[in-house]
């Protein structure tokens, strides 16, 4: 078999499969190719389209409309409107992001078996032994200077000087060239984002790929799922094409994100008291400091330098290059202002922080098949948020920087060095501050109760039988660390079962 993308007339679509896998992020992509490893059948259904290197964007607009979830255009509602930022593609967000390696720490494990009645003897055996596979087959590398470029050692250089600095960076890549453009996709096919790394083994098994195919639900017989239904849609004018009717003789998994996994159960008819529930995130923030010296943020690996020294405190930090039109829209001011402080691009430097939120929300079916995610942040996260950005510039200062962009409501666009510590004094408004959610979590949490889960310690959601979840939707906590890893190592664990012919039943 083989990819199948967009059909625009013709008769309806009707494939069969062992598997059904919704989604090929870091979740759909791990089970499937697992699956497949074990001698199953598998089908993977995408909405969004397969993008060889060779066609990736070559700027940030091309990225929004070719690589991103809907522009980007998924906004948090509450006090603030953030936006939500996912990969809409075959590779999901692994095709945007910067693929860094964390393992899944122990002490998150330990209160998944304390707080959600998971086994975290079993869940840390399996994790290990899959994070150990998934780094040989991924590749994994140490940044090296040569690597990051001069952005990501003044990260460095800062960082040691506030004893800040506790590891070298690890990503998903093979021999990276340091080109910046990681959010736009490989052009030169170095990351191992996972249309790459996996997808691959599931068409050269004999397994089939449906890309351009969002679902608008999971099809039942009864309690039992037996496949997913949709209509296929253009990539670029979103006109609509043939329906498409997948059936799964074994299991349908569901791995289509933190916000689309629930809102597509929702649509399905589902009406589990935590579906949609305990939906969490790391809200990122960033500073820019401004150099004498050129920085030149755009040559080196995108994100090539991180702390956790700072994990206890609530936040990861990390450097990130920006795109030249995110970086635009990232400076303030307009006209001769914006043009002259894009003159200074060369002399920027950006720093970002992702805040272990303690805040939950709720993801809700909304219209035209899009998810509705409501989310805030409480007074504790937005005090920490307020000391991960004075400690960003803070780092800035030490590395040499003259000046802040604190990106801050109610600041001064630009704060002398000397003039950082009135990032502490800004009250705690989530307007005043301007994030983006990345590392998503929950919506359909594992645990062992069903008023407070919405699947069952294996992935099964409850009250059905053949319907697994396995992507971040299902991971019940924050991790603190970028969540890439633990995603692919889960849905590797749910394909296991899967293949081990265990039960695909909910206990309740």
């Amino acid at each position: 078999m083989s990819s199948i993308s967009y059909q625009a007339t013709g008769v309806p679509l009707e494939l069969d499969a062992d598997v059904v896998v919704v989604g090929s992020g870091a979740g759909g992509a791990a089970a499937a190719a697992h699956l497949v490893s074990q001698g199953l059948s598998v089908c993977v259904v995408e909405a969004g389209a397969w993008r060889p290197p060779e066609s990736m964007p070559s700027d940030f607009y091309g990225a929004m409309r070719d690589l991103f979830d809907d522009w980007q255009s998924t906004l948090t509602l509450g006090p603030a409107l953030w936006p939500v930022v996912q990969g809409r593609c075959v590779g999901g967000t692994t095709v945007i992001n910067s693929a860094i390696c964390v393992r899944t720490p122990e002490k998150i494990i330990a209160s998944w078996g304390a707080e959600h009645g998971l086994d975290a003897t079993y869940y840390a055996r399996e994790l290990e032994q899959h994070q150990d596979a998934l780094e040989t087959l991924l590749h994994i590398e140490e940044v090296t200077p040569e690597m990051g470029g001069r952005h990501n050692a003044l990260a460095e250089q800062g960082a040691r000087a506030l004893d800040g600095h506790d590891h070298s960076m690890r990503r998903y890549t093979k021999g990276c060239e340091g080109r910046g453009r990681c959010m736009l996709g490989c052009s030169a096919g170095r990351k191992q984002s996972l249309d790459r790394a996996m997808l691959p083994s599931v068409l050269s098994a004999g397994s089939v790929i449906v890309d351009c195919a969002p679902v608008s639900r999971i099809l039942f017989e009864g309690r039992r799922a037996v496949g997913v239904t949709g209509t296929f849609t253009h990539p670029l004018t979103r006109t609509k094409g043939i329906p498409f009717t997948v059936r799964a003789r074994r299991a349908v998994i569901v791995a289509a994100s933190a916000t689309h996994t629930p809102a597509l159960l929702l649509r399905s008819g589902l009406k589990g008291k935590a579906l949609g529930h305990h939906f969490r995130s790391h809200p990122g923030a960033g500073v820019l400091g401004i150099y004498d010296e050129p920085v030149d943020l755009h040559q080196g690996a995108t994100q090539g330098w991180a702390s956790l020294a700072f994990r206890d405190a609530g936040y990861k930090l990390e450097t990130l290059s920006l795109p030249l039109q995110m970086l635009a829209a990232r400076l303030p001011g307009g006209g001769t202002t914006l043009v002259r402080r894009l003159g200074q691009s060369r002399h920027l430097n950006h720093l970002v922080l992702g805040l272990n939120a303690r805040a939950s929300g709720r993801v809700r079916a909304g219209p035209a098949e899009r998810p509705i995610v409501s989310y805030k942040l409480g007074r504790d996260d937005l005090e920490r948020l307020r000391e991960g950005m004075h400690l960003l510039a803070r780092i800035h200062v030490a590395a040499g920087a003259r000046q802040i962009l604190p990106g801050i409501t109610g600041l001064p666009a630009v704060l002398p060095a000397d003039r950082i510590g009135d990032i502490l004094k800004v009250p705690l408004n989530p307007r005043r501050f301007l994030c983006i959610l990345s590392h998503l979590f929950g919506g359909v949490t594992l645990g062992d109760d069903p008023s407070r889960s919405g699947a069952d310690p294996h992935g099964r959601v409850w009250g059905t039988e053949g319907l697994v979840v396995a992507c971040a939707s299902a991971i019940p906590t924050t991790l603190g660390v970028n969540p890439q890893h633990t995603i692919m190592a889960l849905a590797r664990m749910r394909a296991q079962e899967i293949a081990d012919n265990r039960d695909v039943r909910a206990v309740a």
